[in-house]
């Protein structure tokens, strides 16, 4: 237990180091999310310690990972008059991009000849961590993997995402916030703030929304590919 505990402490030294470093200089690669599972994986594997062992502290990690979700009801609330002014553009953007990232996951899946239990677990990729590990259990995926296709996605979406907006052109913070947030959950809500804190905002409930209709409609669509 003592050594979980050890671990969980270089953990969260690696990642607040690593943020720094971002905020110093703003690059992809330099993404907490990159940099710490890297350095975890190599100093777990230089010191032959097993996830198991790891996971004693680690699993905290998870725990406090849904009550921290709760945390962004306080800029919904800062931008409420916008979200309600906005609610339909935004649900009905958010329900789209949805449906296209499931439909767009389960045939890039079967393309791939993957099994019935991979395409389960690559669906949910596009929303929030605990969320999309829920909603991969459900559907008969495999937590883990999924979490790997989601920080995938999101490192991918946080590095695309502001490319798109540059080359279309996409001045507005309602368009943007539900661009990152429905493509790239927290990450790209993560790079939302650093646009305005309204992006930030709009990104917020959208990778919420995403998050509900995944939980929703995807085990409806899968039928269709099982």
């Amino acid at each position: 237990m003592m050594l979980g505990i050890l671990w969980l402490i270089i953990t969260l030294a690696i990642y607040g180091l690593s943020k720094r470093l971002y905020r110093a200089r703003p690059r992809v690669y330099f993404s907490p999310l990159l940099v710490t599972p890297l350095t975890l994986i190599i100093g777990l594997m230089l010191t032959n310690v097993s996830f198991e062992t790891y996971n004693e502290g680690g699993k905290w990690l998870n725990t406090m990972l849904q009550p921290a979700t709760v945390a962004f009801a306080i800029p919904l609330y800062k931008h409420y008059e916008v979200l309600k002014k906005h609610a339909v553009e935004i649900f009905a953007s958010v329900l789209t991009g949805s449906i296209v990232a499931i439909i767009s996951s389960a045939l890039f899946a079967k393309w791939l000849h993957l099994d019935n239990q991979l395409i389960s677990s690559l669906v949910p990729r596009s929303v929030t961590t605990p969320i999309a590990m829920s909603v991969s259990q459900v559907i008969g995926g495999v937590p883990n993997i999924t979490a790997v296709f989601v920080i995938i996605t999101g490192l991918l979406g946080s590095m695309i995402g502001p490319l798109v907006v540059r080359a279309l052109r996409i001045d507005g913070e309602v368009a943007r916030g539900v661009l990152l947030g429905t493509s790239a959950h927290g990450t790209g809500t993560s790079k939302a703030f650093e646009l305005s804190s309204l992006t930030g905002t709009i990104s917020s409930i959208s990778m919420i929304l995403a998050a509900l209709f995944t939980l929703t409609v995807a085990p409806l669509f899968l039928l269709m590919f099982h």
